[in-house]
Parts: structure tokens; sequence; C-alpha cells
């Protein structure tokens, strides 16, 4: 009887064939899929230049104050002007950005005014600056 119990004890090695077996798999699967995915696009040898660079899109910078007045890029502008002014911006460059600053003071509506103009003459990058030094909530009134 020891005989046996001795061939039936647990079996305390793990079999990594069959884990070896799935991953040699699944690496043909990938290479033959990997090859027919990089067919699909044109082969293109481009051309070399030593003196390279990359042109960054164009930034406009809205400024709207608590007394309710309008700046673009440090100069003061009417909202006709703002609309014209984007819209050249956005002509000459279709990559065209819009950092937008209010004060704390201004109405919540003016910003999204700003926001809807920007986006309506085509600008799709934009971002609302703010001061990351006051972290805490506004005042409360």
């Amino acid at each position: 009887m020891a005989a046996a119990a001795r061939r039936r004890g647990i079996i305390a090695d793990i079999n990594v064939t069959p884990l070896v077996d799935i991953m040699l798999v699944l690496l043909i699967i990938f290479m033959l899929t990997a090859n027919l995915i990089a067919k699909q696009a044109i082969e293109v040898e481009l051309p070399r230049a030593s003196q390279s660079s990359s042109v960054n899109p164009t930034t406009l910078a809205i400024t709207l104050t608590h007394d309710g007045a309008l700046y673009l890029n440090a100069r003061p502008t009417t909202p006709a002007g703002l609309r014209e002014a984007v819209r050249a911006a956005v002509a000459a460059d279709p990559k065209t950005q819009a950092i937008i600053a209010g004060d704390r003071a201004v109405s919540h509506g003016r910003v999204v005014w700003v926001l809807d103009v920007v986006k309506s003459l085509g600008v799709v990058s934009f971002a609302i600056q703010i001061d990351p030094t006051a972290m805490t909530a506004p005042d409360q009134k």
C-alpha cells in the first residue's frame, strides 16, 4: 500500500508545456496580423533634411477684465473686432489655439460667450487660464 500511495501523491510541479504552446500560437497570430496591417499603409520613402523645424500653431490670448473690457493679445478690442481677428487667424492657420483668461468677477455667461465665439469660428483647441496657486474654493456670496 505504501507504493500505491507514492504513485498517487500530489503533483507539486507546474507543467509549463501548455503555457509555452499557447504563447507560441499567440506569437504567430500577432506576427501574421501585424504583417497584414502594415501592408495596408502606402509605402513612401520620405526625404530627409538636415535642417527642420516644427511650426507652432497660432495662439490667441483673450482676456476679460472685471469691468467688462475685452482684450485680444493684450490690446483692447470689441466683440466685432474679436470675431474678425479670430476669423483671420483661423484662415491663416487652421490649427489656431485660444487661451481665455477671465477675471473672477466676470460672469460665467460672458466667458461662455467667448468660448462660443471662438469655437464657432473654427478654433478647436482652447484653454481657460487659471491661477494654480489659488487652490481654495471661491468666496461664497
